[in-house]
């Protein structure tokens, strides 16, 4: 369904934009026998649920004229939440400095999954630091064996 997510992100990016918003993310799943198209967005202070009517109403008419799925679904706008997803460059460059879970493909120190402050992001490499009982250890992770990663919350 990759497919469906691009298209729907190309209508929906300059929708959310012209709102004074970001476009986080789009996913396309099936959770029992229903479709859901989850779109999240979010702006500088977050978002309230005037903005996800908003964004929902304008969303909705867009895809009432030229909708690229063809099965029945429910549309969902929302705040990507404090645990919001990282996946573009962009977003793992605002999350330095902050506190995130990042789960890999494959093992990375004999580990898959990691928590801890973001210290560096490039294209190729990203620098954890994550707490091993009392010390503190500094860890690179490639980000081509990165599967999901998004910013943690701390308790």
């Amino acid at each position: 369904m990759t497919n469906v997510t691009e298209k729907v992100e190309q209508l929906a990016k300059p929708i959310v934009e012209r709102e004074g918003m970001e476009l986080v993310d789009v996913e396309f799943v099936k959770e029992g026998a229903d479709w859901f198209l989850r779109v999240s967005i979010d702006k500088d202070g977050g978002v309230d649920l005037e903005d996800c009517v908003n964004i929902n109403e304008k969303l909705s008419e867009a895809l009432n004229q030229d909708d690229p799925i063809d099965e029945p679904y429910y549309l969902d706008v929302a705040s990507p939440g404090a645990e919001r997803p990282l996946k573009k460059t962009e977003d793992f460059e605002k999350a330095i400095g902050k506190h995130v879970y990042i789960k890999t493909h494959d093992p990375v120190k004999d580990a898959t999954e990691f928590e801890g402050t973001l210290l560096t992001y490039s294209e190729e490499m990203l620098e954890l630091e994550v707490r091993v009982k009392t010390r503190k250890l500094k860890i690179e992770i490639p980000v081509n064996k990165i599967a999901m990663a998004r910013l943690a919350v701390v308790f």
